[in-house]
């Protein structure tokens, strides 16, 4: 994959690995942005905490993130509105915007060096702006922040755009630095298994009174079933320089267009985004987001180029607490769509609630076994029928190509003396043939050529194109296939 433009300006340092059994008050699975929140929230509360990491902190998530703070989500609060109610829905709309304060709070407080800055975001709609109004008319219930505009400083024309007031913006892996400094956290630690009050690793097994899993996407399958009440969305990202400043944070609410934001000298262009492993098989998502960055800035040139993965549920709303109804103290925290600066925040919040035993009002609205999961009913068909699709191609279909057909530095789903297999070949040539088969579920892989990745259809896992995992679910590396003759 490649490196964001955090990524290429930090190095963040290493920490140990689990080296043997531990007691802790509360173990926390996930060294990103969520996870590490959670646990600074517990240990200032008195807690003993540690954090879990498979790989290195913030190196997935939160390393790709554009980093918007804000309660500005989206065509999301008339929804809400419909499917819960106003009340519930400023429920979500005032913790969003308490976790921006506290953001502001901590960082002050923790001198914290991050390049957090105040900003306005907006929403805006260059054609058809029924669905905006129908947003703003909304946001004018729930008292958030936000104002009309006409007009906006980007170079095309707009029909409308809702402003919402003194949000911010910051560098995450600064940030994140910050906070990792105080912690105790151990990386190359994976949690191979969870059962209450135990999590085993290959370095030993963490005894402690509460779990949390903040893993992106949650790893254990049953209880729960996240895996049938979610799916992943990929996005896409410029950082460009010589182009003009554009002040604040903007967003296209047609699924086709482009967010736009400011870091120092650079501009962060996203869109070009699609479900987990439905991209073109001849790639161009960075393609056409050059294109439009071109037509719109001519003078723009790029200096990093990256993608995101998301985590999206069947109402929109995260899955914050515990993890299932029969798995006793341990929590989750997934889910955030494309809004996990603030919603880590917020599950830093109800997850110290639930161990601290002082839930908070709006816990319920969050809860994975919240009840308003009927409002996703189409969605949950959808993902069935992707993981059908996925299953069926994993045990039907065999090769789609010829291994001489493969150019250097692509991979692809080959004919490889008569077996299928997934094969990478290098720019020198060399191949190197891995399992075409999730070891999540099963589901049959997709080469994805912008990243140079094997991506999931069915649950988004993604591996890098030797078979190293990247990107739970699943938690396990790509098998390596041996072709004595090859």
């Amino acid at each position: 994959m490649h490196p964001s433009l955090w990524q290429l300006r930090h190095a963040l340092p290493a920490f140990p690995s689990l080296s043997s059994d531990i007691h802790v008050d509360v173990a926390v699975i996930g060294g990103g942005l969520c996870g590490l929140l959670i646990a600074h929230r517990l240990q200032q509360n008195g807690l003993r905490v540690c954090v879990l990491e498979r790989g290195r902190i913030a190196q997935a998530t939160t390393g790709h993130t554009t980093a918007k703070i804000t309660s500005q989500h989206g065509l999301l609060y008339a929804d809400l509105i419909d499917a819960f109610g106003p009340a519930h829905a400023k429920q979500y709309a005032q913790a969003q915007q308490h976790a921006i304060e506290q953001y502001a709070h901590l960082i002050a407080s923790e001198q914290i060096a991050c390049s957090f800055e105040r900003k306005s975001a907006y929403l805006y709609a260059t054609h058809h702006p029924a669905p905006l109004l129908r947003e703003w008319k909304a946001i004018q219930t729930l008292g958030l922040p936000a104002h009309w505009e006409q007009k906006l400083p980007l170079p095309l024309s707009v029909e409308g755009a809702i402003c919402f007031d003194s949000q911010a913006q910051f560098d995450p892996l600064a940030f994140l630095q910050g906070l990792a400094d105080h912690l105790p956290i151990y990386e190359q630690t994976c949690a191979n298994r969870i059962e209450p009050h135990h999590v085993y690793t290959s370095h030993g097994t963490v005894h402690c009174q509460s779990i949390v899993v903040a893993t992106h996407f949650p790893f254990r399958n049953t209880p729960g079933y996240y895996f049938m009440r979610m799916h992943q969305q990929c996005s896409y990202v410029l950082a460009l320089s010589h182009i003009p400043h554009v002040d604040g944070m903007y967003i296209d609410i047609d699924p086709e267009g482009f967010s736009w934001r400011m870091q120092d000298e650079l501009l962060l262009f996203g869109g070009a985004g699609h479900r987990t492993g439905d991209h073109d098989p001849a790639g161009g998502m960075f393609d056409r987001l050059r294109i439009a960055a071109k037509q719109l800035m001519p003078k723009a040139q790029e200096e990093a180029c990256w993608s995101a993965q998301d985590c999206m549920t069947l109402d929109r709303l995260p899955y914050i607490g515990p993890y299932a109804e029969h798995l006793q103290d341990v929590y989750v925290a997934t889910g955030f769509g494309k809004w996990g600066m603030t919603n880590a925040m917020v599950a830093a919040n109800i997850i110290d609630g639930y161990i601290q035993d002082h839930p908070l009002p709006y816990s319920d609205l969050f809860s994975p076994q919240r009840s308003s999961l009927s409002h996703g009913l189409g969605q949950l068909w959808g993902n069935g029928c992707h993981a059908v699709r996925g299953l069926a191609a994993q045990a039907l279909t065999g090769g789609q190509a010829e291994l001489d057909a493969l150019p250097p530095g692509h991979g692809g789903i080959v004919h490889l003396n008569g077996q299928k297999a997934g094969v990478y070949k290098d720019e020198q040539g060399r191949i190197y043939p891995v399992s075409t088969k999730c070891p999540h579920m099963g589901c049959q892989l997709v080469w994805n050529p912008d990243e140079k990745t094997w991506d999931c259809p069915c649950h988004g896992s993604r591996f890098d194109p030797y078979g190293h995992v990247l990107d739970t679910p699943a938690v396990k590396s790509l098998p390596s296939l041996l072709f004595p003759d090859v």
